[in-house]
């Protein structure tokens, strides 16, 4: 028994493809792009992170001429890590505000 081609939901697929290629490169564009910053516990470390994870600056606030090294160690340690989890929940807004709205390709069967 022959099967008809639905033409209807192969161009219907097609442009979902496409919407969907489109939205991922739209994701890809706002990862690399958007910045996060993030602090060390005593606040005297910054990071800039990207979603992507990239950290594009590092900045000590303050003298460190009483620190021991080992304590701004620390400090920098603790503020990487948390980069790392801001990046990873940037991403995730990020990927819930690009695809939030996109309907998935099932559609219900009755």
């Amino acid at each position: 028994m022959a099967r008809e081609i639905d033409e209807a939901w192969i161009d219907e697929a097609i442009d979902r493809y496409r919407r969907i290629d489109a939205l991922r490169a739209e994701f890809e564009r706002a990862v690399a792009a958007h910045v996060v910053s993030v602090h060390s516990p005593d606040d005297t470390v910054e990071v800039l992170v990207t979603a992507a994870g990239d950290i594009t600056d590092v900045r000590i606030r303050g003298s460190l001429q009483h620190r021991h090294a080992a304590d701004l160690a620390r400090e920098v340690q603790a503020v990487v890590t948390s980069a790392a989890e801001a990046a990873r929940w940037a991403r995730e807004k990020l990927h819930d505000e690009v695809f939030g709205a996109f309907r998935s390709l099932h559609t219900d069967v009755k």
